[in-house]
């Protein structure tokens, strides 16, 4: 029950999975969940699979695409930058409301991590998003990355490569790059979960766009439409704070959950206790029927 599906934003040819329930009828028109991967990730993430089948079983339409320079898609490898994500999502709103099994204004958007932060700034500009889920994301960049670069030699070194990227893009005309971890570092024991075709060279470009990106300053506009935030309550890549921020700042219906014994890729792995608190959340706030 898989549809493979192309669609363009900015010029660019976006390549994406529709998954249709089993017990789908013809005619029938069903809620929708965009699912978004994460920093340089692809749609074939764990965190991006096991989400889509597993709402895709509860009964919703679910939808997994690769951003603009990334996987399959278009666009220039490893140029990831953070408007031009929640443009492309926008582009898969288009694309998911218009189809045949889908009821187009029961479309929700769910990201992990980087995909978790561009879901929450595309609900917070676009009203056709009926529901928002973040899992270990974050809403200001700057914030985020000072406590991703903790010691102020880390932070010194973090905002000298920023520096030099601008540089280099004005002496040379070409972007300077960067590896993943000088802009955001995964500890050894997560590192199984970037996948191939994981992008390990980024410009520095986009760790300037990560810096500038603050969801939470769109969050708010989000209500009454419902936000669910997820968060380990001891994550090593996204620093926990970032989601307790932004529950601070988002209108209701909005809930926050932290989960001990679990990490950053909580969606990576089948988790009983976190998809308990997603379907019941789910029932009240964004039921199938």
């Amino acid at each position: 029950m898989e549809q493979a599906v192309e669609f363009q934003s900015a010029g660019l040819k976006l390549q994406g999975v529709i998954h249709l329930p089993k017990d789908l009828k013809a005619g029938e028109k069903r809620p929708a969940f965009i699912v978004l991967h994460g920093f340089g990730s692809t749609k074939n993430a764990a965190n991006v699979v096991g989400p889509c089948t597993t709402l895709c079983d509860m009964g919703y339409v679910t939808m997994r695409f690769d951003m603009r320079g990334c996987g399959d898609s278009e666009g220039e490898f490893g140029r990831v930058i953070c408007l031009e994500q929640v443009d492309d999502t926008r582009r898969a709103l288009d694309l998911l409301a218009a189809h045949p099994s889908v009821d187009g204004a029961r479309v929700a958007v769910l990201g992990s991590s980087f995909g978790a932060a561009v879901a929450v700034y595309t609900g917070g500009v676009d009203p056709r998003v009926a529901a928002v889920v973040s899992s270990g994301g974050w809403g200001h960049g700057e914030r985020k990355f000072r406590g991703q670069h903790p010691t102020p030699e880390m932070w010194a070194k973090f905002t000298a490569m920023l520096e030099q990227g601008r540089e280099h893009l004005a002496r040379t005309g070409k972007s300077l790059m960067v590896p993943r971890d000088e802009i955001v570092p995964v500890p050894g024991n997560l590192r199984r979960h970037l996948i191939e075709k994981s992008v390990d060279m980024f410009p520095a470009e986009t760790a300037q766009s990560m810096f500038d990106f603050k969801a939470e300053e769109v969050i708010a506009n989000i209500a009454p439409r419902p936000v669910l935030l997820l968060h380990s309550s001891a994550d090593q890549v996204t620093p926990t704070e970032q989601s307790i921020a932004m529950f601070k700042l988002a209108g209701q219906p909005c809930d926050l959950h932290l989960f001990a014994e679990t990490d950053h890729f909580m969606f990576a792995s089948t988790n009983l206790r976190v998809w308990t608190v997603i379907r019941d959340w789910l029932e009240k706030y964004f039921p199938v029927r």
